[in-house]
C-alpha cells in the first residue's frame, strides 16, 4: 500500500550504502599500495585520483557526518510523507469530519491554530491562507463531504523524531501503539537480536543514529563509526520504515472494516514452507486469481498486501470460486505467509 513511499527509502539507503562500500575499498586500495602511481601505464585518472584521497580519519570523519546525516532525514521524511498519505486515507475512509475522533479533530483545529499565528514564516510559504482554513471550514460545517486534513496541522513538530515523539506524531493522526508495533515487528526484531545480539534496544538504535546526526550537525564528533556500523545503522533504518508502513496499512484496513468498506473473510489454518501455499477457512465471499487481499496480524504487526496466485478447492484448481459458508481452501500468494493470519478484503472486491 505504500510501496512508492519506502522505495523511495531503499533507494535511497542502496546509494548511500554503495558509497559506503566503494569508500572502504578505494580505503584498501590505497592503504595497500595497490595503484602504483610511479608506474607509467597507469590510467591518469586513476593515478590522480589515488594521489587527492584525504588521510584516513579525516576522510572517515566526513563519511560518517554525511551517512548519520542522510540516514537521519530520510527517516524523517518518510514519516511525514506517511502520515500525510494517511490522512488522505482517512478523509475518504470517514466521509463525515465530525465522526473522525475527537483526538484527531483537536490536533487539526489547534494545528490551523498555530499555523495561522505563524503564518508569515518560511514552512508555510508553500501554503494559502483558504487552503489552511478551507478544510476545517468544509468539515466542521458539513457543508462538503471532500474535508481536507490539511497535513502541515499534524506535523508542527521542532524536536527530533525520537521514540516519545514518534508515538505522540502518530497518535495525534489517530494511531495508537505505534512504538509496541515496531518492537514487534518480525524485522526489526531481527535486526536487535541477530545483529545486535539483544546489546541495544529498536529505541535504543534511533536514539543513537540522533545523537550521531546531533553531533555531526551542531557539535563535536565523539565517535566515528565503522563501515559495517553505518551499513548496519541503514538496515534499521529500512527495517524501521516497513514497521511504519505495515501499521499505518494496518490501520486503513481496521478504518475500512468498522466502516464497512473492507471485511475479514478468513484465517490461515497451515502454511506449507516448501510449496509456498496456504491452507485457509474462508467465510462467504468470492475469491478469484488476481485478487488482491491483506494479511494480517495485530499481536506479530503483520499487514501486508497480497496477490492470490492459485486456488484450490477440494483439491481441484479452480480460477474463482464462491463460499456461501465456511469452508478450506488451498491459496497461493505471491508473498510468503504463515499460520495464523487473517485474511482481509475489500468489499468492492467481494462484490465484483
Amino acid at each position: 500500500m505504500f510501496e512508492n513511499l519506502l522505495e523511495i527509502v531503499n533507494v535511497n539507503i542502496d546509494s548511500i550504502h554503495k558509497i559506503i562500500q566503494t569508500n572502504d575499498r578505494l580505503r584498501k586500495i590505497v592503504a595497500k599500495g595497490i595503484v602504483n602511481i610511479q608506474e607509467p601505464n597507469n590510467n591518469q585518472e586513476i593515478v590522480e585520483l589515488v594521489k587527492g584521497v584525504p588521510s584516513e580519519k579525516p576522510w572517515r570523519l566526513y563519511e560518517h557526518c554525511a551517512v548519520v546525516t542522510r540516514l537521519y532525514a530520510i527517516y524523517e521524511n518518510f514519516v511525514e510523507d506517511l502520515i500525510s498519505t494517511w490522512l488522505k486515507y482517512l478523509q475518504n475512509i470517514v466521509e463525515n469530519y465530525l465522526e473522525l475522533e475527537d483526538k484527531i479533530q483537536n490536533t487539526h483545529r489547534e494545528g490551523i491554530g498555530r499555523i495561522l499565528l505563524e503564518f508569515k514564516k518560511d514552512r508555510f510559504k508553500d501554503l494559502s491562507e483558504n487552503q489552511v482554513i478551507r478544510g476545517l471550514f468544509y468539515g466542521t460545517t458539513n457543508q462538503n463531504k471532500n474535508y481536507q486534513l490539511l497535513p502541515e496541522a499534524f506535523l508542527l513538530h521542532d524536536q527530533n523524531l525520537r521514540k516519545d515523539i514518534l508515538e505522540k506524531l502518530f497518535a495525534d493522526a489517530g494511531i495508537a501503539g505505534t512504538w509496541k508495533w515496531v518492537m514487534n515487528y518480525r524485522k526489526v526484531k531481527h535486526f536487535i537480536e541477530e545483529i545486535r545480539g539483544n546489546q541495544n534496544t529498536a529505541e535504543g538504535e534511533l536514539n543513537q543514529l540522533i545523537s550521531y546526526r546531533n553531533e555531526a550537525a551542531h557539535g563535536v564528533v565523539y565517535q566515528i563509526l565503522g563501515t559495517q556500523e553505518l551499513l548496519d545503522l541503514g538496515n534499521f533504518i529500512k527495517a524501521l520504515c516497513q514497521a511504519l508502513a505495515e501499521l499505518v496499512t494496518y490501520q486503513i484496513i481496521q478504518k475500512q472494516t468498522s466502516t464497512d468498506k473492507a471485511k475479514e473473510i478468513g484465517k490461515i489454518t497451515r502454511w506449507f514452507d516448501r510449496s509456498k501455499v496456504v491452507r485457509a477457512k474462508i467465510n462467504n465471499s468470492k475469491l478469484s486469481v488476481g485478487t488482491s487481499i491483506f494479511l494480517v496480524s495485530e499481536t506479530s504487526s503483520y499487514c501486508r498486501l497480497a496477490t492470490i496466485e492459485s486456488i484450490q478447492l477440494d483439491n481441484i484448481p479452480k480460477e474463482s470460486i464462491e463460499i456461501t459458508s465456511e469452508a478450506e481452501v488451498g491459496l497461493k500468494f505471491d508473498i510468503d505467509a504463515k499460520k495464523g493470519l487473517k485474511i482481509y478484503i475489500k468489499v468492492a472486491d467481494l462484490e465484483e
